[in-house]
């Protein structure tokens, strides 16, 4: 078997995501690659829970369906994902809590006594997907000094006691397992896999790190998912980084406290969903028209109005792409997974600055909250780039300092508050060298071919697309953002075909596309309903991609849907 795949689930408080994340770690320990896909209704207590973990010998990209231990701590469970188990899979449950109506019979039932071992050891049921824990990883032959040291690890801010009950607990369902049950999964092993080094990251922790890593001193959000535990990131890194971080009553006060942080040239950063990146619409342009450099991460989730808040979707890069009134340059990124969530908020952090405008990450909520097993990342190689922030120096040896000076580049020596002979004035309005507001039309032409002259060099340090697979296949996926997970592990199934991913939208890399993309062999795979990127494609190149793989049901792409439509 080259791949392991589980899932978990239950009730809210059954501690089906520390569960989850736990079984992924001792994958890990192993030296499997994971990657983690979890599901959670958008109420505030209760709802069906749900945690898979994919595990496998190479890289592990997405999720995968087929499901071979489905671990039902309650009985919707079974009801709601009984049947995503393959045939000769198994499904461990409690018959003193999930009365089996229907037996599939081609799935084999492990009747598990979690709760009685919970309540023998603690009193309670609270410690059963505990049991759980110890009988799953006991099917796959983990030792079970693995299974005590990733229980120590995750309760390690409890209490002692606490932590020898859950281990008392774990051992019961491991013993259960390799004493009493005679299921064929005891041929399967977990081997180890020696010299390799991973971390469980999220993207959402991946943007967290990379802005701390690009020199990050103020953040600031309002709580909205699936954004919200960057805030949770950054607030638990503030003190070791010397960070501000600030709840703000709404993200109206989110995106104006970013920019006059950035104003004083602190490097800053807001989060938000697409909901309140509406909010944000007017001052992304008051960052454009003073030229004040800007970080925005926009982690969509399915819309519109409040839709489908704990779900993922892809409907907002057109959205992103033309926010905000009136005509201006903006960066849009739409990073694919959780190493280049990393990279690209160093990236967005050095062009915000670099050419003094607002950079959008563009994240949704499968990419942000997906843990997945990575390389440990470097700092070694950051590059903080600052553009053209002017020292003092330079300024005492400028007497009539101008702000918003054309230049040829349409890039302006920038001043900091505080810096003699620097001050200057910006405001909303059109406005002169000077930064003084002007409705004069030779000001205002000389103005606006200022602000987009920066798009030639802008351009030059945008990425291309990146080809994955056979360059040279005779079909092509083509897709951005977080398809770019399925699209891999499909391509691991799929003969002549490559995959095409996009990650930076906008500027639009024109000339790449009408390059390497033949619209009679390319199939264009993204969230969302009316196929954007296909619209995009259309609208800057005049080409007219046909085939479209689309969902917006809020749940993400399988690499089996994908591979159903390439064959």
């Amino acid at each position: 078997m080259e791949h392991i795949n589980i899932k978990i689930g239950g009730q809210a408080g059954y501690g089906v995501m520390v569960t989850g994340k736990m079984i992924a770690k001792a994958c890990m320990r192993q030296g499997w690659s994971v990657f983690c896909y979890t599901e959670y209704p958008s109420l505030i207590r209760g709802g069906h829970n749900t945690y898979q973990v994919y595990a496998n010998k190479e890289k592990a990209y997405s999720q995968r369906g087929d499901i071979q231990v489905l671990i039902a701590l309650d009985e919707e469970t079974i009801k709601e994902n009984g049947k995503e188990v393959i045939d000769g899979g198994i499904i461990i449950y409690d018959s003193s809590s999930v009365n089996l109506k229907d037996k599939r019979g081609d799935v084999e039932y492990i009747d598990v006594p979690m709760i009685e071992m919970s309540k023998e050891v603690h009193g309670t049921d609270l410690m059963k997907d505990t049991a759980a824990l110890g009988a799953v990883l006991a099917l796959y032959q983990i030792h079970f000094v693995t299974i005590e040291d990733i229980i120590k690890d995750a309760f390690k801010i409890k209490d002692e006691e606490i932590i020898k009950q859950n281990i008392e607990v774990a051992r019961k369902g491991y013993e259960y397992i390799t004493q009493k049950t005679k299921t064929k999964f005891l041929n399967i092993k977990l081997n180890k896999i020696e010299g390799i080094e991973r971390i469980l990251i999220t993207g959402n922790e991946a943007i967290g790190l990379g802005a701390l890593a690009s020199g990050c001193k103020f953040y600031v959000a309002y709580p909205m998912t699936p954004a919200t535990a960057i805030l949770h990131f950054m607030a638990a890194n503030a003190r070791d980084y010397d960070l501000v971080v600030k709840q703000a009553e709404d993200e109206i006060s989110v995106i104006n406290m970013a920019i006059g942080a950035s104003f004083t040239g602190v490097r800053s950063m807001c989060a938000t969903s697409g909901g309140g990146f509406a909010l944000m619409n007017e001052t992304i342009g008051f960052a454009a028209i003073s030229e004040t450099p800007l970080v925005i991460v926009e982690a969509q989730r399915t819309g519109p109005a409040t839709g489908l808040p704990t779900w993922s979707g892809q409907g907002e890069l057109l959205y992103a792409i033309h926010a905000s009134h009136g005509e201006f340059l903006r960066v849009v990124i739409a990073p694919g997974d959780a190493e280049e969530s990393y990279e690209a908020t160093i990236h967005a952090f050095n062009l915000a600055d670099k050419y003094q405008l607002p950079v959008i990450l563009l994240t949704d909520k499968y990419n942000a909250e997906s843990p997945c097993s990575v390389e440990p990342f470097s700092t070694k190689n950051v590059k903080i780039d600052r553009g053209q922030m002017i020292s003092q120096k330079e300024l005492d040896k400028i007497k009539d300092f101008k702000r918003y000076q054309l230049t040829p580049s349409g890039i302006s020596p920038r001043s900091i508050p505080g810096q003699k002979n620097g001050v200057y004035q910006a405001n909303s309005d059109e406005h002169d060298e000077y930064g003084y507001s002007t409705e004069e039309v030779d000001m205002r032409n000389k103005m606006m071919e200022k602000r987009y002259g920066k798009l030639a060099a802008l351009k030059k340090d945008m990425p291309e697309p990146k080809i994955y697979g056979n360059e040279k296949a005779k079909k092509t996926i083509l897709c951005w953002g977080s398809t770019k997970l399925t699209a891999l592990e499909a391509l691991k199934d799929l003969d002549d075909v490559r995959v095409v991913h996009m990650q930076y939208m906008n500027p639009f890399p024109v000339e790449f596309i009408k390059k390497n993309i033949d619209p009679k062999t390319t199939i264009i795979i993204e969230g969302n309903q009316t196929a954007q990127l296909q619209q995009l494609i259309r609208q800057q190149t005049g080409m007219l991609i046909e085939k479209t793989l689309l969902k917006y049901d809020g749940r993400p792409f399988y690499p089996e849907e994908i591979i159903k439509a390439l064959k």
